[in-house]
């Protein structure tokens, strides 16, 4: 077996490792009768330890990787998302030891299962880098700039822990609204999941040429049926359906195509899912967030940010600039991917500041490390897959 085979194998059983520790996590939630047995349940241990077991291997596949392609495996989305799940995994085993609380794995462990989804619904393929990224900063920048993310993530699942217990959802309320619109956004991207996955299985694939922004022809495949056609296109498939409209050359068709069958199969999927149950997503995940200490969470999302935020500070913006003028001759250009780190940034100093100044504890410091992943979940899908930058590459 190759390494490169050897390394995929070990995310997949990284992943399963993961989803059957989520079910233990929920024993160790739904069967704790007291404080005492919440937190040393014997499911929670067995849970914990399958997880560390799904993590082992999970830096197993980044190992090898790295051997198979020479180059850390953070260069592309597929990588990248990868690895950010897998320290997302490996912050939350920490804080976990630290606080001995089941909710956060049962909660922390499915966004990391979505993010390894979603990780591999892109090009596995190992490929050479391009000039700029042969950088020892860049491996620096990206893996310091995930792992201040991935810390940043827990925060936010501490965050939606406390607002799961202390919001009542049985009536309409702004807080109701909000928190379902978080779980609908978790949907659409499993929804863009399963569409993918869908169009993989039956093998769709179309092939067009076009006339880039460069006033060139260019080919390009489509996995998804073409909704938008590319500037001036022209199929080379057979039969294949016509798309609906054709875009200027400024936008990528393709990546609004993908988009649109995405948010299409969320939505569908989660009117599917309000029609079964009959009330708000949300409240299904309620009796899940019943038994955790709110004080608790509360201490958890601060120190999360508190941890995450020196270095996400390192990654994102320091090492990132150093790389910027090793790679570009500029320490800073406004690229699409640098104003949202930054953005990012700008926000977690408010957080702070807010946390520490005027007192923004309990229900509005869960807010802010909800909207905080929900800005990080933005630069690491749109900024990257639809804004066009020096990032695109990725």
């Amino acid at each position: 077996m190759g390494l490169a085979a050897l390394s995929s194998n070990l995310l997949l059983v990284s992943f399963i490792a993961y989803l059957v520790a989520t079910l233990f996590f929920g024993g160790a939630v739904k069967g704790a009768k007291s404080e005492a047995t919440y937190q040393n349940n014997r499911w929670g241990k067995i849970a914990i330890i399958i997880t560390i077991i799904g993590f082992i291997s999970h830096i197993g596949y980044f190992i090898t990787r790295w051997i198979a392609s020479g180059h850390a495996p953070v260069s592309n989305m597929f990588e990248f998302t990868t690895a950010f799940g897998m320290m997302l995994v490996g912050s939350f085993i920490l804080l976990f030891y630290l606080y001995r609380t089941p909710s956060l794995g049962l909660f922390a462990l499915p966004i990391a299962i979505i993010i390894i989804a979603y990780a591999s619904m892109f090009p596995r393929e190992i490929t050479p880098l391009i000039p700029a990224l042969k950088s020892y900063w860049l491996t620096v920048h990206v893996i310091t700039a995930a792992l201040g993310e991935s810390i940043l993530a827990i925060s936010a699942v501490a965050g939606l822990i406390f607002l799961l217990k202390n919001i009542d959802l049985t009536k309409k309320s702004k807080q109701r609204f909000w928190i379902e619109a978080v779980i609908f956004t978790l949907i659409l991207v499993v929804g863009f999941v399963l569409s993918s996955t869908t169009f993989k299985l039956i093998g769709y694939e179309a092939e067009f040429t076009y006339i880039d922004k460069n006033e060139k022809p260019a080919k390009i495949e489509y996995n998804y049926p073409p909704l938008f056609g590319m500037h001036q296109y022209k199929a080379i498939t057979p039969e294949v359906m016509t798309p609906w409209a054709e875009m200027p050359a400024i936008i990528n068709a393709k990546t609004l195509t993908t988009f649109v069958w995405a948010v299409t199969t969320g939505i569908l999927l989660y009117l599917i899912l309000r029609l079964i149950f009959r009330r708000p997503i949300a409240t299904l995940f309620q009796p899940f967030a019943k038994k955790a200490n709110s004080q608790l969470m509360d201490e958890i999302g601060y120190r999360a940010v508190m941890i995450g935020f020196p270095v996400f500070t390192l990654g994102a913006l320091i090492f990132a600039m150093i790389w910027a003028h090793e790679a570009w001759s500029r320490f800073w250009g406004w690229d699409p991917k640098e104003v949202w780190a930054l953005i990012t940034w700008l926000f977690y100093a408010a957080f702070l500041h807010l946390r520490l100044s005027r007192g923004w504890d309990g229900e509005k410091s869960a807010w802010l490390a909800v909207i905080g992943f929900i800005i990080i979940m933005f630069n690491l899908i749109a900024v990257n897959l639809i804004i066009a930058g020096l990032h695109s590459y990725a």
